[in-house]
């Protein structure tokens, strides 16, 4: 009979039933995943949203980054399931299947530990006010505030870690950081081919959020063909490889990421949000957190957007002269009075054998400089702001990131780069929106008229003047 009491199940709108080891039956020093899940460090993650601020825009998108490392972690065991017999051809010395699994379970349940209120928006106007990044951060809470428990961990719901093996905490923190150029060459090649599913074209953390974005949001329920994309992916001595039957479905994964990018995480309402945050933090985040949160994880831990969006709110009855003008510019926030509003905006589409680096749209505060000179002299001082949103929608096949996915080709049992598909070779590789956003639309011709001017064209183009 199985045991069902050594598992516990969480019912999860897009993958169904997640599996994890319960606490019953431990051996001494054995940690359970659902220890770790019960963390306080895991639990923080229900204070913080998957969307950083486009729930504010899209109503049924409450999720938050707990939903989503649980959906990761079930992913890394499917992709694990599909992946390890592969692995191991490639890699003899690779540990035993259960501790490649747990590894990348944890892996996965953790990626997002770093985060702090707001996602990403963070690292842009605190994290990096100090050299860090969430994934500095969340490695350093992997190693230092997780790792004995993590020592710990012996099984998972598919597999156990043989006698001797012992999960090691740094392997988890390498894999959940950002690839760099001169990374990881001390590293067993094994986990370097491991790290291909937390870093590149399709991992198990964006198969998930392009999946539960997209659900939540309701953009679509089934956004791209996961069950596909798993059962034609392997490991070759190459690296992390998708046959060729795939390739279909690889593309219409990047074609549903990028729409995503387009539609909810660039929407013009919550980049508004976003440029109407960024004024309201720079201001803030003294009053928000003290120093350098990689020397107080403590007072990191309780720092959430639950914490934030609760101190906020009072702020507007302090002592404090400056904290309550403050607090009152939260409150318009809070009560969806942004300050910005789109005026236009134009797509910029870059191909491999485009320049993207030199253009002009690639550094935001030129572009500005440059459409204020367009603009008739008594404008020029309107108070405005310039958004350029990016998104790659393939990587280059050059580099620590982009050059860990290939092709097989099974007419000449070859193992070729991806950019060799005619599919896959005609997708951009990139894309930028620019928007000029303003107090108010009472200038929006003048606007769009010096940021076609940046372009090379002209307003007189176009047909009609409606």
């Amino acid at each position: 009979m199985r045991a069902y009491h050594l598992e516990n199940l969480s019912h999860d709108a897009v993958h169904g039933y997640i599996p994890f080891c319960s606490a019953a039956e431990l051996s001494a020093g054995e940690t359970s995943e659902r220890e770790i899940i019960d963390h306080p460090w895991v639990q923080r993650l229900r204070q913080i949203h998957q969307l950083q601020t486009a729930w504010w825009v899209f109503p049924t998108a409450e999720h938050t980054r707990f939903q989503h490392v649980l959906g990761v972690m079930h992913l890394a065991s499917r992709a694990i399931e599909k992946l390890y017999e592969s692995l191991r051809d490639v890699c003899p010395d690779v540990p035993s299947r259960g501790y490649v699994e747990s590894l990348m379970r944890m892996a996965g349940l953790l990626h997002d530990i770093g985060h702090g209120p707001f996602g990403h928006f963070l690292d842009t106007y605190f994290l990096s006010d100090f050299g860090l990044t969430h994934e500095a951060l969340g490695a350093k809470i992997i190693e230092d505030e997780l790792g004995d428990l993590l020592r710990g961990v012996r099984r998972n719901p598919n597999s156990r870690l043989e006698e001797g093996e012992t999960l090691d905490p740094a392997q988890i923190a390498w894999l959940i950081q950002r690839p760099r150029e001169s990374d990881g060459g001390e590293r067993p090649r094994w986990l370097r081919l491991l790290r291909s599913l937390l870093s590149g074209i399709y991992t198990i953390d964006n198969m998930d959020f392009v999946l539960r974005d997209a659900y939540m949001s309701g953009y679509s329920r089934e956004a791209y063909d996961l069950e596909r994309l798993l059962h034609y992916s392997f490991f070759t001595e190459a690296g992390l490889t998708i046959h060729e039957r795939g390739i279909s479905a690889l593309v219409r994964f990047m074609a549903a990421k990028s729409e995503l990018f387009r539609s909810i995480y660039f929407h013009r309402t919550v980049k508004a949000i976003d440029l109407t945050l960024a004024d309201l933090f720079k201001e803030s985040k003294g009053y928000l957190f003290d120093g350098n949160p990689a020397e107080d994880l403590e007072a990191y831990q309780g720092f959430t957007e639950s914490s934030v969006l609760v101190d906020v709110s009072r702020w507007n009855k302090s002592d404090d002269p400056a904290q309550r003008e403050l607090g009152q510019k939260w409150r318009k926030l809070l009560d969806r009075q942004y300050r910005w509003h789109m005026v236009c905006e134009r797509s910029l589409v870059f191909d491999e054998a485009d320049r993207e680096a030199t253009n002009i749209f690639s550094d935001q505060e030129l572009v500005e400089t440059k459409l204020r000179n367009a603009l008739p002299v008594e404008l020029r001082e309107l108070p405005i702001r310039v958004d350029i949103a990016r998104h790659i929608h393939r990587p280059h096949t050059k580099g620590p990131a982009g050059g860990q996915n290939f092709l097989y080709d099974s007419a000449r049992d070859t193992v070729r780069p991806l950019t060799t598909n005619e599919l896959f070779s005609h997708a951009p590789v990139s894309y930028r929106i620019c928007r000029v956003y303003a107090e108010s639309l009472e200038h929006g011709k003048a606007l769009t008229a010096a940021l076609d001017s940046l372009l090379g064209g002209s307003s007189e183009d176009d047909l009609t003047n409606m």
